[in-house]
């Protein structure tokens, strides 16, 4: 599998469960209706966990523009592959998405509230004040990446030879993004991720859901420079830790 693909399917199937999973909670008749915050960020950290169990061997599982440019900002990535890995991060995205209007279609024709159907799709602020908002992305973000730099291998020490540790090892990012939800996440909903915002929000533009609504673009800004702007701290603060 080539990187490129990896990033796709990666980030495809961490939207396909993680606006999946808010579907679930959200939509009208389902088996979760009405579930809670705590299923939500748990089934997201889950997402992150299967998403990057997939990609991780073959791309580093990125699965998100932030994560890619701030991992090229450390030095740590290749410049001329940023812009691939950021296409397939929102083709992925894009897809996910589609997919989700897919399996809860009949919930999404008897759910008439435009705002859950949004939801589903991307993020909002429970208030509405964009000095707020994109302070709490850059902070989720900014945790995000700075933590993402401190994930190493297990070892065995003093030799310190690498222990395999095969699907287990993308438990640390799982985690990660777990507490950030729970943590941080009750102002903006924590995109933390342009490609997992954006791609689903253009998907809900073009979707024929009856009564969906508006799918906000006046907001849109947010979670795409939020992020970008966290990760572009984490990694410059990184960089002089470690300079």
């Amino acid at each position: 599998m080539s990187p490129f693909i990896a990033e796709l399917i990666g980030t495809m199937l961490m939207i396909l469960l993680g606006d999946g999973v808010v579907a679930n909670v959200l939509l009208k008749d389902t088996k979760g209706n009405n579930s809670g915050w705590m299923v939500i960020t748990t089934a997201w950290g889950l997402a992150v966990f299967v998403a990057v169990t997939v990609a991780g061997p073959y791309s580093g599982a990125h699965l998100n523009p932030a994560v890619t440019i701030s991992l090229a900002i450390a030095g740590k990535f290749a410049w001329a592959s940023v812009v691939p890995y950021i296409i397939a991060q929102f083709m992925g995205a894009f897809i996910g998405a589609f997919l989700v209007w897919v399996m809860y279609y009949d919930h999404f024709k008897r759910t008439n509230d435009p705002a859950s159907v949004l939801a589903i799709f991307c993020t909002g602020p429970a208030v509405r004040n964009y000095i707020s908002n994109i302070a709490s992305e850059i902070i989720g973000a900014f945790v995000l990446i700075l933590v993402i730099f401190y994930i190493t291998g297990a070892e065995i020490t003093p030799s310190k030879t690498p222990i395999g540790l095969g699907s287990v090892g993308a438990l640390p990012v799982a985690f990660l993004v777990w507490v950030i939800g729970l943590s941080l996440g009750g102002t903006t909903g924590y995109a933390i991720n342009p490609a997992r915002d954006l791609g689903p929000r253009i998907m809900h533009a073009l979707l024929p859901i009856k009564g969906k609504g508006s799918s906000d673009w006046a907001y849109s800004w947010i979670p795409i420079a939020g992020p970008l702007i966290g990760a572009v701290i984490g990694a410059l603060l990184y960089n002089q830790l470690h300079g």
